[in-house]
């Protein structure tokens, strides 16, 4: 396995940007976590830790220069990333049924079936021409063939969208104006998240280094804003 001389910029934005993002998630985890470890806490939590474990990954594989391991830590940086919507599902199926109607099992079995999807992407590692290309050829920056591309949009898609009708029936079921409020950050936030997963989706298949830079810029911002608002929302409140 051997390294590769970063440049200063990938250095800035895989360390810098996204070590930033990474820190932030874990941060608002911890808050979260740190009154109680009720299960409707520890699924919330779930929604930021788990691209931040793909952060991490990515931290790791970042440096490397062996085609076929770098591909597949890039996978696991994927499916934990794009893994994270679900935990907004699961959150909300509890708030508006709860944990009496959607049970533990039922919460796994959501979680375990979005998982298996999403795991699939593995698939198209070993087909030719549809999956991410990864190597000196590219910068070492991830290329996405398009049938990728609409295999993880579909699958995305799949937990944003029940993510935010479940948000909007929350939100006509509250009374107290402050809550109603609070949950529009709350959404708002979960759409500027959404907004930056498919940026970098549209970005990482374009594969055009001007846009990848926006892209980069505008989605950091995008996520900081987006996990600010979806914690001020709802994450202060299930502390208590």
């Amino acid at each position: 396995m051997t390294l590769y001389d970063m440049s200063l910029t990938r250095i800035i934005t895989i360390y810098g940007a996204q070590g930033f993002m990474c820190a932030f998630f874990l941060f608002l985890a911890f808050k979260i976590l740190k009154r109680d470890r009720k299960r409707l806490n520890v699924i919330f939590s779930g929604f930021y830790l788990s691209p931040a474990i793909g952060f991490i990954i990515n931290f790791i594989y970042a440096p490397l220069t062996d085609e076929s391991v770098v591909l597949m830590l890039n996978f696991l940086t994927n499916f934990f990333i794009f893994y994270s919507p679900i935990f907004i599902v699961v959150f909300e199926l509890i708030l508006l049924k709860s944990e009496k109607v959607i049970s533990t099992s039922k919460q796994l079995i959501i979680l375990i079936i979005y998982g298996i999807a999403m795991f699939c992407m593995i698939l198209f590692l070993f087909t030719p021409g549809f999956g991410v290309t990864l190597n000196a050829g590219t910068g070492w920056s991830p290329v996405w063939s398009v049938p990728f591309f609409l295999y993880v949009v579909v699958i995305e898609t799949i937990g944003i969208l029940p993510a935010l009708y479940l948000s909007f029936q929350i939100y006509k079921k509250f009374e107290d104006e402050i809550l109603k409020k609070k949950w529009k950050f709350f959404i708002f936030g979960f759409c500027a998240l959404a907004i930056f997963m498919y940026g970098i989706f549209i970005s990482n298949t374009l594969n055009i280094p001007t846009f990848r830079t926006i892209i980069g810029v505008v989605g950091l911002m995008l996520a900081l804003l987006g996990a600010s608002l979806m914690y001020y929302g709802v994450g202060r409140q299930i502390e208590k």
